[in-house]
């Protein structure tokens, strides 16, 4: 298995609780649940490869275009 990185993660209180009722209907983790959806986001978003292997990356032809912000 490839190695892990640890770090702290701080979240709101309804944020994790809302997570854990999650995992646990997905018969996950936490932290399983935590990293499945952060690996979707990171596919979704064409930042890594569909292929779910760690560390791969999405080639990329150029900078990230901008978020457009909401109103001020």
């Amino acid at each position: 298995m490839a190695e892990r990185k640890a770090f702290l993660l701080r979240l709101d209180p309804s944020v994790h609780a809302a997570l854990e009722r999650w995992a646990e209907g997905e018969l996950r983790s936490l932290n399983g649940q935590i990293e499945f959806l952060l690996r979707e986001a990171l596919v979704k978003a064409g930042r890594q490869g569909g292929s779910g292997a760690a560390g791969q990356e999405a080639k990329r032809s150029g900078p990230a275009a901008p978020r457009p912000r909401g109103p001020a």
